[in-house]
């Protein structure tokens, strides 16, 4: 039987996140008042039959509730208060089978099921509160201190870390380096720092060795500005080899290349 026709207990996406202190992800979306919340188009009203579309049986559905994270959720890399309950909901569900569903790709995808897509959504989103975010806000007169969703996802970091953290040793590959992704710049908070020493084999051993240039790249950065050694690591080599003329989407996900920090700010940001 054709296991995405195979309904899963609702019990099991409704129970408690095995990841302390996280809510389930039954209750995340349910005991939300997503109405005080806003995204990039207004009220986040759409935010739970929208999130709920991601368990559609229909994989091009799936895909349109993946694309509503990035295109609305995230607009443009920005945070919106409605983007801290959906990573508290996102990061909940990391457990529930339903996540090692397919999802349709387009020739900007990365590999993987639904589960590696959560992961590089939470490292997205994780990225807007690093040090070089920080640092970048400040030069555009933007401190992230003053902005509450930026602060809310801060103060979530822990918990993201957790759910993250628990898929590095994922039997899928692809979900492993979209898990060892997003735990990298969740550890610049001073409260994960310890965790550093523990995610740097698997930086290494795992991402940098990945079929994947995007990722060998990601963990040559990582080590090097943990001051750790990425010697005989090999990053990209003809860097115009993936340049591609078509004007990606609005909604397209950071499995392309990240943009630099300056170059987010394609508007003024909304804080």
């Amino acid at each position: 039987m054709n296991h995405e026709r195979n309904k899963t207990d609702h019990t099991t996406s409704s129970s408690q996140s095995s990841s302390a202190g996280l809510p389930g992800p039954h209750h995340a979306l349910t005991g939300t008042d997503w109405t005080a919340l806003e995204h990039a188009y207004g009220p986040a009203t759409d935010a739970p039959t929208q999130l709920a579309a991601l368990w559609d049986d229909n994989q091009s559905v799936r895909k349109e509730a993946l694309d509503y994270l990035y295109g609305t959720l995230h607009h443009q890399n920005t945070l919106y208060s409605a983007t801290v309950a959906t990573a508290l909901y996102v990061a909940a569900t990391l457990a529930d089978p339903r996540t090692t569903w397919s999802i349709a790709k387009d020739h900007h995808s990365f590999p993987g099921p639904m589960r590696a897509e959560l992961l590089a959504w939470i490292a997205s989103v994780a990225q807007e509160v690093t040090n070089e975010a920080e640092s970048t806000s400040h030069q555009l007169g933007f401190p992230l201190d003053d902005y509450p969703p930026a602060v809310g996802i801060r103060a979530i970091r822990p918990l993201l870390f957790a759910t993250a953290f628990d898929h590095t040793a994922d039997p899928d590959r692809h979900v492993r380096e979209a898990a060892i992704t997003a735990c990298i710049p969740l550890l610049d908070d001073p409260r994960l720092l310890h965790h550093r020493n523990s995610l740097v084999p698997l930086v290494r051993d795992t991402l940098g060795t990945s079929e994947l240039w995007q990722h060998r790249e990601r963990a040559i950065d990582a080590l090097d500005a943990w001051d750790e050694d990425s010697s005989g690591l090999e990053g990209q080599r003809n860097p115009f080899e993936f340049c591609d003329t078509e004007t990606p989407p609005d909604n397209s996900s950071p499995w392309q290349a990240d943009p630099s920090p300056m170059d987010r700010f394609t508007e003024k940001p909304p804080f």
